[in-house]
This record gives structure tokens, C-alpha cells and sequence, in this order.
């Protein structure tokens, strides 16, 4: 049996692939243009992508295929109906990288209302040292003890963020993206009541008809001039340009975000060009890419293959 991975530089090149490559021969590359994807895939049985396009012409073009494997929970890179039409399977990763997105969110969030990058500078740069004081509490930051979190999406994910949440001693609240208020543990509010009421805003949705520009200026106006928001999400769900232009005028107080409209993050997206970067904490897209949970990922990939076409 033939395997080929698309785009496997996806993964890294830290983790070991040998759990997938007891099926038969694995073909790993790197990454794939459209025209050498058409190509690769031409005699595989298995395919297995990431982030690759899997529509009917490449479909087509790989006459043996049985089985395509998404190395992700995602598969709107897919053509599930044309798959499905051919008779072929289609199989995803899911709950790999609860924990580790959990810990990006937080680690934003930290970052932000902490002011890190403003103190570790002072102290880095001898400032601190050369101040005469032992303390420096020039930059005000908050505690999150008695905050208010607004998570927009209660999946599994949301449901651990707000876990973690309740720790640190936060009231938590939430906006259910499908309109079903499937979660009885919190207050179920409005998307109005969340973000104007909301010291941090945290969305984990994903993207879809009922997300995609969900917030945008409006939304921005209504939050307090205190709060920030985070999107661990998907990029599409933030209006980039609105929140960028909301972080630089101080309609609110900061922004969070691993992922984007466009990934990798072009030079001319609005966010680039904020001037008050330290408002800002970005990440490339990595909340999901703990070292525990690309391991998981490839072992979850490898019992989609075992479980057969």
C-alpha cells in the first residue's frame, strides 16, 4: 500500500511518523503546488493532507485512492461529497489539541494583562536596575481574579477555557454560535450582552455561515475600553481591519490572535500595520502544535488508516 502526505512539513520535523509507516510505504513532501499535488497523488492509496486542496480533479487524478486522511480536525479543503460519491472515505483528527489550545489562549491572555513585554524589556534592558526602586508599577495591569470571560463557541475547547478559567477565579459567560445553548454550567447570553459586558472575550468557533464576520466594527464598539479579545478560532470569524484599527485608537485595550483571514499573515494585512504593537500578542498559527499533540495527531492519523477503507 502506497502513502502519500502532501504537505507534511506541516507536522515538523520533530515527530516521528513511524506509527503511520507500518501501513506500507509513506511518501512524505514537504509541500505541493497544485500541478505537483496532481502529480503525487497519481498512484497512492492512501492521501494524506493538511491544508492541500482535495477537490474532484485531483480526486480523479488518483486513480488507486481508497482512503484520504486530513491531518487536522477541519475539512473544508476537502470535497466531501465528491469523495463520497466515489466511494471514498474521508477522515479527520479531533480533540488532539484541546490542551495545548487551552494553553495558547491563556498564555495570550497572561501575556496581555500582565504587561510582560513591557517588564521583561525593563529588566532586560538594565532600565529596572538602574531605577533605584526594587518595584516598577509605571504600567498598570489587572488581575483576573472577579473578571468577567465571554467565550463565543462552548465546544470542547470553550468548555476547558472556561474550566481553566473558574481557577483563576473568573466568572465565565458564553454566546452559542449554533443557537443552541447546549451547556447548562454557564449563562448563556447574547453576542451584544457578551461583548459589551466581557473583560476578556475569548472565541474558539469555527468557521461557518453563522461565523464568518461575526466581529466586526460594531461588535468592537460595544466592548469596554478595559477588555481584550482573543481569537483562537478561525481567522475569518475577527473583521482584521476593525479590530486592528480598535487596538490602535484604544477602543480597547488589546488583542490576541494565532490565527488569520489569510495564514501565513501577508505584509499588507491591517494587523501589520498597527502602531501600538505592544497591544498586540501574536502567534503563526500554533495553538495546536504542542509537541504532545502533533504526537497524538500522527497517532490518530495512523489508526484512521488501521481502522481500514
Amino acid at each position: 500500500m502506497k502513502i502519500v502526505f502532501l504537505d507534511a512539513a506541516t507536522l515538523g520535523s520533530d515527530i516521528s511518523l513511524a506509527p503511520i509507516e507500518k501501513f506500507g510505504e509513506l511518501v512524505c513532501w514537504s509541500s505541493s503546488t497544485r500541478e505537483e499535488a496532481l502529480e503525487r497523488a497519481a498512484d497512492c492509496d492512501v492521501l494524506i493532507v493538511n491544508k492541500v486542496k482535495v477537490d474532484a480533479a485531483l480526486i480523479d487524478a488518483a486513480k488507486n485512492l481508497k482512503l484520504i486522511c486530513e491531518a487536522a480536525t477541519g475539512v473544508n479543503n476537502i470535497d466531501m461529497e465528491y469523495a463520497a460519491s466515489k466511494g471514498i472515505p474521508v477522515r479527520n483528527v479531533a480533540g488532539y489539541s484541546t490542551e495545548t489550545v487551552v494553553q495558547t489562549t491563556f498564555m495570550h491572555m497572561l501575556n496581555l494583562v500582565g504587561r510582560l513585554p513591557y517588564y521583561d524589556s525593563k529588566v532586560k534592558s538594565g532600565e529596572y536596575g538602574r531605577s533605584g526602586l526594587f518595584t516598577d508599577v509605571s504600567v498598570p495591569f489587572m488581575e483576573l481574579s472577579g473578571k468577567t470571560l465571554g467565550i463565543i463557541g462552548m465546544g470542547t475547547i470553550g468548555r476547558r477555557v472556561a474550566c481553566v478559567a473558574e481557577a483563576f477565579g473568573m466568572e465565565v459567560i458564553y454566546y452559542s454560535t449554533s443557537g443552541t445553548s447546549h451547556c447548562a454550567d454557564y449563562p448563556s447570553v447574547s453576542l451584544e450582552e457578551l461583548m459589551s459586558s466581557a473583560d476578556v472575550v475569548s472565541v474558539h468557533a469555527p468557521l461557518n455561515d453563522r461565523t464568518a464576520g461575526l466581529i466586526g466594527e460594531r461588535e468592537l464598539a460595544l466592548m469596554k475600553s478595559s477588555a481584550i479579545i482573543l481569537n483562537m478560532g478561525r481567522g475569518g470569524i475577527v473583521d482584521e481591519a476593525a479590530l486592528a484599527a480598535a487596538v490602535d485608537c484604544g477602543m480597547i485595550a488589546g488583542a490576541g490572535l494565532d490565527v488569520y483571514s489569510a495564514e501565513p499573515l501577508p505584509s499588507d494585512n491591517p494587523l501589520m500595520g498597527v502602531r501600538h504593537k505592544e497591544r498586540l500578542s501574536l502567534t503563526p498559527h500554533t495553538a495546536w502544535a504542542s509537541v504532545e499533540a502533533r504526537t497524538r495527531l500522527v497517532a490518530m492519523i495512523a489508526e484512521n488508516i488501521a481502522k481500514g477503507f
